[in-house]
């Protein structure tokens, strides 16, 4: 079977940059992270790169989550539920923070101004200087009014 193509990924360059030799199973790896929108855990990301290399095994991709965990790369987030899920470091997209839907446990990141300009304020009164911010909050859609019908 021929190993699979496909444009290098952000993911792979920072693989790159922190000296990991990319083997064709970690750059469809990183391909498969590079392209996702959400957060998967290890099992999510194997049937997605299985999907792309019907070689890769469970074990390559624990292995391979766990390295780019250990160099920076990815970061653990433990959004309940029992599975750590992972995403992109934060390098070069800055601080984010995460809603998580109570009834689906979808996340959802997202950016305010004025919450950054807050914990910065909140950790210089505490005297610190802020490196970086981890926050999820879990919220519940409000049920919409019912009509006059």
């Amino acid at each position: 079977m021929k190993e699979p193509t496909f444009p290098d990924s952000p993911l792979a360059d920072l693989c790159r940059e922190r000296g990991l030799k990319l083997t064709g199973q970690r750059r469809t790896i990183a391909f498969v992270l590079s392209d996702s929108d959400d957060h998967p855990d290890v099992e999510e990301l194997y049937r997605r790169a299985v999907e792309v290399d019907p070689r890769i095994s469970i074990a390559t991709v624990y292995r391979t989550v766990r390295l780019f965990e250990e160099n920076g790369i990815l970061q653990r987030r433990d959004f309940g539920g029992g599975r750590a899920r992972y995403e992109v470091a934060d390098g070069d997209h800055g601080d984010h923070y995460h809603l998580i839907d109570a009834d689906s446990g979808k996340v959802i990141e997202f950016e305010n101004p004025e919450l950054d300009a807050l914990l910065e304020n909140i950790v210089r009164e505490m005297g610190y200087d802020l490196v970086t911010t981890r926050l999820s909050v879990v919220g519940r859609r409000k049920a919409k009014p019912r009509g006059n019908t």
